[in-house]
C-alpha cells in the first residue's frame, strides 16, 4: 500500500489537478454526460445469496432482535457457526452472462452502467491486488467488473463503478456485541476489519472518526478501481461526507481527473449531500429529485424495487409507467436517472426487473429524441402535481394527471410530454399561450407544425391567450405521449 500511496502523490504533484477544492473547480462536466439521461445501477454481491430484507443484510443480521437476525438464526444457525463470510462460497454466479446483461441494458435504452464495485460488506466484485476478499479469488472466481466493462465497450455504453467502502468502517460492528464470527481479533486485511461501533444517527458525519490507516486503504482501493478499469463514472455513497474523509476525497478526485487527462477521456464523479464543493463533481439525489429545474447537471439514483436495492424474494416493484414519468420529470429539470436492478445470486436478472427495463426501452425507442441530448426549456413543467424535493421521496407513485406536462428542447423542436394522456384526447398547454392585449406572451415563438411521436395522426390545434389547445381522436396510451412542436 505504501507504493500505491506514493504513486497517488506523484500523479497529483505532476498533474493538472491538485488536491485542493480551488484546483478541482477547474473541472467541467463532459458533453457525453450532459447528453446522457439514463443509466443502469447494479446491486449484486454476496448479499444476493440470503436475498432477505435488503442489501444491508450483512449489517442487520448481526443486530440482535432484528428481522434479519431472527431469519439468520432460523435459516442458517448461530452466528458464530455461520457468519456473513460463509455466504461467499454460495455466491457462485453460475448463470452470469455479461453479454446478455449489456444487451438487455441497451434494449432498455441505457447509455451508461454503474455496477457496485464494493458495497458496505467489504466484498470486492473485481480482481483486486489489495485484498484477497474479491470475486476473482472467491465465490464466482470471475472479474465481474472487468467482464462488464469489456462488454460495455463492445456495445458503446459508458462503464462506471460505485464504491460504498467507506461505510465498512462501522458496518459489521454490531457483530462484536455478542458471540459471532466477528468477535475474533481483527487486523488490517481481514474481511470484517475494522468493525467499529456504529455512529449515532443524530451525528453521522462527525463521530466516530475513521482512522488514517482505514482511509489510506479506502483511497488505494478507489484508485485501484481507476487504474484497472478506467471507469467513466465513479459513484460514492453517502458517508464520504464525514469530515475526516475530505482530505482523502480531494486526493482521489485529483488522481482520477489527472488519470483521465492521461487517457484522453472525460469522466464524472457522483456524490451526495455536500461531500464535494459545488462544481467539482456531479450531485446525486438518492430516491428523490428536485422540484424545479436547475442550471447545473444532476442525477437521481433510484431502483425498480421500492424496498431494496438488491434482489430479495419479497421485492415490491414499481410500475414501469411511473418510472417513465419520473424519468421525463427528471430530464426536464436538467437531471438524469440512474435506475437500479438487483440480479439473483446465480447471475440471472429477475423477470420483473427485465420486464421493467424492456418497457422503458420500448418507450424510449419511440420518444428518445425528447430525452437523449435534450436541453432544458425556459419552463420545465406545468400542472398540479408538486414534486416533493429531496431524498427518499419516491416510495409512492406521484399521481400525475393529464394536466401534468414536461418540456424539453432538442434541435429546432420543443417537446411537450403529457404524463397521463386524457381519454378525450384534448390537451391544453398553458405555457404556450399567445399574447393578449395586457400581458406579454409566455411564449413568443411561431408554431410551424405539431406531430405526435409514435402516432400517425396529425393533431388539430388552436392557440389563444389561454394556451395551446391540441385535440386528437385516435391517440390512446397508458404511457406518456410526446408532442413534437416545430418552431419558426
Amino acid at each position: 500500500m505504501k507504493d500505491y500511496l506514493e504513486k497517488i502523490e506523484h500523479v497529483i504533484k505532476n498533474g493538472k489537478y491538485k488536491d485542493t477544492w480551488e484546483s478541482l473547480q477547474q473541472y467541467h462536466v463532459p458533453q457525453w454526460y450532459e447528453d446522457a439521461k439514463f443509466g443502469i445501477f447494479i446491486h449484486w454481491g454476496v448479499y444476493s445469496v440470503p436475498a432477505f430484507g435488503s442489501e444491508w443484510y450483512s449489517r442487520n443480521m448481526y443486530i440482535q432482535g432484528s428481522r434479519e437476525y431472527e431469519h439468520h438464526l432460523k435459516t442458517y444457525g448461530r452466528h458464530e457457526d455461520f457468519g456473513y463470510k460463509d455466504f461467499i462460497p454460495m455466491f457462485t454466479a453460475e448463470n452470469f452472462d455479461p453479454a446478455e446483461w449489456i444487451r438487455l441494458f441497451r434494449e432498455a435504452g441505457a447509455e451508461y452502467i454503474m455496477p457496485v464495485a464494493e458495497h458496505h460488506d467489504g466484498f470486492q466484485m473485481y480482481d483486486s491486488g489489495l485484498s484477497q476478499w474479491n470475486a476473482k479469488n472467491m465465490g464466482p472466481k470471475r472479474d465481474i467488473l472487468g467482464e462488464l466493462g469489456e462488454e460495455c465497450r463492445k456495445y458503446g455504453l459508458k462503464n462506471g463503478a460505485s464504491s460504498h467502502r467507506v461505510e465498512h468502517w462501522f458496518f459489521m460492528g454490531h457483530g462484536r456485541e455478542f458471540d459471532s464470527d466477528i468477535k475474533t481479533p481483527l487486523k488490517h486485511g481481514d474481511f470484517y476489519w475494522p468493525a467499529m461501533p456504529e455512529p449515532d444517527h443524530q451525528d453521522l458525519f462527525s463521530a466516530p472518526e475513521p482512522s488514517g490507516e482505514f482511509l489510506e486503504d479506502w483511497l488505494c482501493r478507489c484508485c485501484e478501481l481507476v487504474d484497472k478499469y478506467q471507469p467513466k463514472i465513479i459513484y460514492f455513497d453517502w458517508w464520504i461526507q464525514h469530515s475526516s474523509v475530505k482530505p482523502y476525497l480531494r486526493k482521489f478526485a485529483a488522481y482520477y481527473y489527472n488519470r483521465a487527462e492521461e487517457w484522453g477521456e472525460e469522466v464524472v464523479i457522483n456524490y451526495k449531500h455536500d461531500a464535494f464543493v459545488f462544481g467539482t463533481a456531479v450531485i446525486d439525489i438518492e430516491r428523490g429529485q428536485f422540484a424545479d429545474a436547475k442550471p447545473y447537471i444532476w442525477q437521481t439514483d433510484t431502483s425498480v424495487a421500492k424496498n431494496s436495492w438488491c434482489y430479495t424474494e419479497g421485492n415490491q416493484y414499481k410500475d414501469p409507467i411511473d418510472i417513465v414519468c419520473d424519468l421525463i420529470d427528471i430530464v426536464s429539470k436538467n437531471g438524469r436517472m440512474l435506475l437500479n436492478i438487483g440480479p439473483k445470486a446465480d447471475g440471472t436478472i429477475p423477470s420483473e426487473d427485465a420486464h421493467i427495463l424492456r418497457e422503458i426501452g420500448k418507450w424510449l425507442t419511440i420518444n428518445g429524441e425528447a430525452v437523449y441530448g435534450s436541453k432544458v426549456w425556459r419552463y420545465s413543467a406545468e400542472g398540479p402535481t408538486k414534486i416533493q424535493e429531496g431524498q427518499f421521496a419516491d416510495s409512492e407513485a406521484r399521481g400525475y394527471t393529464s394536466k401534468d406536462i414536461r418540456f424539453t428542447v432538442n434541435g429546432g423542436a420543443l417537446y411537450a410530454s403529457v404524463l397521463k394522456y386524457p381519454e378525450n384526447g384534448h390537451v391544453d398547454i398553458t405555457r404556450l399561450a399567445a399574447a393578449d392585449a395586457s400581458h406579454l406572451p409566455l411564449f413568443h415563438g411561431i408554431i410551424k407544425d405539431i406531430s405526435i411521436l409514435g402516432f400517425e395522426e396529425k393533431p388539430q390545434y388552436t392557440r389563444d391567450e389561454t394556451g395551446l389547445h391540441i385535440h386528437t381522436t385516435s391517440v390512446q396510451s397508458e404511457y406518456p405521449v410526446v408532442f413534437k412542436i416545430l418552431l419558426d
